[in-house]
């Protein structure tokens, strides 16, 4: 038999990337690439919201989720951190690309340690 997941279960806010199987760290890149270029807000939120899960996330009001971009920068720290893009301390590194529509982003650990802010 198996048992249903309790309606009392509390998901974390944000996980490593990097503790990630393979297998789930490619399709949360797949849900992420959709949701980068995602035509329409529906199908924009429908990839949120499976990337989340797919990360074992609470999925966020925001619908927004994002991971630190320390992880593959240049100057970066190695932070794998998939986390709300709502959450104070978050810092833009890099607009998005055009006909993208996700940016670059540290989490709030790596923003407050060692932002590295877009720039004009």
């Amino acid at each position: 038999m198996t048992h249903a997941p309790s309606p009392f279960l509390t998901l974390p806010v944000t996980v490593d990337y990097r503790t990630l199987p393979t297998h789930v760290r490619n399709a949360f890149d797949q849900h992420m690439e959709d949701a980068d270029h995602a035509r329409t807000d529906a199908t924009y939120k429908v990839a949120m919201v499976q990337a989340s899960q797919t990360a074992g996330i609470a999925v966020p009001a925001s619908l927004d989720i994002a991971r630190c971009s320390c992880l593959n920068d240049t100057g970066g720290c190695g932070c794998g951190s998939i986390f709300d893009t709502a959450l104070p301390g978050a810092v833009v590194t890099a607009a998005n690309d055009p006909d993208c529509n996700l940016s670059q982003l540290q989490c709030p650990a790596c923003g407050h340690d060692h932002p590295r802010p877009i720039t004009d």
